[in-house]
């Protein structure tokens, strides 16, 4: 079976508010010379274009989606809250919440991109393909039900799931957010619930700023079924590998899931304007390859990633083209342009044993956690 890939251009025309960075315009804030958020469709689009390029694209099986209908989304978001986000988007756009601005059309190309994801998961638990990537834009993982926030509209993700857990193609879902920020509102969705596993790999207090702590495990039925590593600035490529090999691995296998979903942001590459992580294309390679191993032994490699966030239009491409060329098993290669600049930084024995005690730490917390028990 092909490794599927969902996207439409329809998603790229989804336009942002004014805003310099993440700073809304006014006073002393200048507007950027580009405009807009970073939340670019360029990022999403060059990568579409370099798979192109390279060849890989016509390996993979390239499908749209219909829009996430209006039941699928109320499984997710209140209905008042869709009622207005479609009022205003009839009416020539605005903004709902944090960082969330969107023209004429955002309801419609926020469903797309929901469904874009929706169908990815179908198609995988249909066995119509063996796992696949979602190219959504705009992104989801900040949105919380009735609050987007953080470019998030619409929660891509949960809408899929709940979409599968009704169709009852799958009992148990488990998601990996290695996203730079916080994946707050699928946290915020799934608290309660012990039918889905959340892991959110991030950047400590980057965004948002009061979310993605140890301490955060869910409630009720979901306690221990929540489960953020907040990471230090700088931890690169050894810090991203030992966090999977030690946390998420083990937490996988407890859960045993029938699928595992990836919201596959590119925000922690060294290049990132809104992150300082450090991560390199190899580093999403190895961690596609290590989440691949996991399904594999799981739930028969059933694998979906989500696209969320990255920011870097120049290299976002290279990363994904890595996670690609892993996740279909291609000998189409594209090298990573940055990886001689990358290497010239030197380990830091000290600061690189902090980070290793750091997981050692929550890793012992996890271990003690009753998912799948």
């Amino acid at each position: 079976m092909a490794t599927g890939f969902f996207w439409d251009e329809r998603c790229f025309w989804h336009s942002g508010g004014n805003y310099a960075l993440t700073l809304p315009v006014g006073d002393y804030v200048q507007p950027l010379a580009a405009g807009g958020l970073p939340e670019s469709p360029e990022t999403k689009r060059r990568l579409k274009n370099l798979l192109d390029v390279s060849g890989l694209a016509a390996e993979l099986d390239m499908r749209s989606a219909p829009e996430a209908t209006r039941e699928d989304l109320a499984r997710v978001h209140p209905g008042e809250y869709l009622d207005r986000f479609k009022a205003m988007s009839d009416a020539g756009g605005g903004e709902l919440g944090l960082r969330t601005p969107f023209g004429k059309g955002g309801y419609e190309a926020a469903a797309l991109s929901a469904g874009l994801a929706k169908e990815a998961v179908r198609a995988v638990l249909a066995g119509e393909m063996q796992n696949a990537y979602a190219l959504s834009r705009p992104p989801g993982h900040h949105c919380l039900p009735d609050w987007p926030n953080g470019f998030c509209l619409l929660n891509n993700i949960a809408v899929a799931i709940e979409a599968a857990l009704a169709a009852g193609t799958a009992q148990k879902i488990a998601v990996i957010d290695w996203d730079v920020h916080h994946g707050n509102g699928t946290e915020a969705v799934f608290y309660g619930r012990d039918d889905v596993l959340t892991i959110s790999v991030h950047q400590d207090r980057n965004y948002p700023l009061d979310t993605g702590g140890v301490a955060d495990r869910g409630e009720g039925a979901g306690m221990g079924y929540n489960i953020n590593v907040p990471l230090p600035p700088g931890v690169g490529h050894t810090g991203y590998i030992e966090v999977m090999d030690r946390i998420v691995a083990p937490a996988l296998e407890r859960f045993a899931p029938d699928l595992i979903i990836v919201a596959c942001g590119f925000d922690a590459s060294a290049f990132d304007p809104l992150a300082r992580m450090l991560a390199s294309a190899e580093t999403f390679r190895v961690m596609t390859r290590q989440v691949m191993q996991a399904a594999e032994a799981l739930c028969g490699g059933r694998l979906v990633l989500v696209h969320e966030g990255g920011y870097s239009e120049a290299y976002v491409p290279f990363c994904g083209h890595a996670v690609m060329e892993e996740l279909s098993g291609s000998a189409v290669h594209v090298p990573d342009p940055m990886a001689e600049t990358l290497a010239i930084r030197q380990p830091d024995a000290r600061y690189d044993a902090f980070v290793s005690g750091l997981i050692g730490e929550m890793a012992e917390i996890f271990a003690k956690s009753p998912e799948g028990g």
